[in-house]
């Protein structure tokens, strides 16, 4: 295989444009570039999390979940194309039923933050949040694969689950919300 990227400055953005996969010239405004920013923005979040040390399961749950946001990300510069199937979905949507079912049951809402790796995961799963919002902002003009939609939908609930378990490695440091009147 030959190298994919051999010139990194192009200059050919500067105009406001950039180009997509197949060679389409779009403008950087546009929501199919907006989706493209945040999906990279949440792999890389995931990145940093994965950077922590982190409680088992989760380097194995959290590791695939980079090359699936690649996909998306290529879906996204491949306009009619489908690279995240049904079964990142389901695996997904199976990892965080597993983790949530080795948690205590929520009494109250969970506050970011509680150790570094949990403040990351919980920093995640509000850009992946931000990440659906920008995919249904895009489905809203152009076909977007109801795969990547629900990916989304359920990668948040993961990280949630996933911030959880890492809060409370060692010692319980889930910082939970309390009412005004108890604080």
């Amino acid at each position: 295989m030959g190298h994919r990227l051999s010139k990194i400055t192009t200059r050919t953005g500067d105009s406001g444009e950039t180009g997509l996969a197949g060679g389409d010239r779009v403008a950087k405004t546009s929501a199919r570039i907006g989706a493209i920013g945040e999906v990279d923005e949440l792999n890389s979040l995931i990145g940093v999390a994965l950077a922590h040390e982190l409680p088992e399961p989760l380097p194995g749950l959290l590791a695939p979940l980079q090359h699936e946001l690649f996909d998306l990300g290529g879906e996204l510069a491949m306009p009619g194309e489908s690279l995240l199937g049904g079964d990142a979905v389901a695996r997904i949507e199976t990892a965080s039923q597993q983790i949530n079912d080795s948690l205590p049951p929520l009494k109250e809402f969970i506050l970011p933050g509680g150790t570094p790796a949990a403040a990351h995961l919980h920093l995640a799963r509000a850009v992946s949040r931000r990440c659906e919002r920008a995919l249904w902002l895009l489905a809203a003009e152009e076909t977007v694969s109801t795969e990547s939609l629900q990916y989304l939908n359920r990668l948040s609930d993961l990280l949630f689950n996933a911030a959880r378990v890492a809060a409370r490695t060692g010692t319980d440091n889930e910082i939970t919300w309390r009412r005004p009147d108890r604080r």
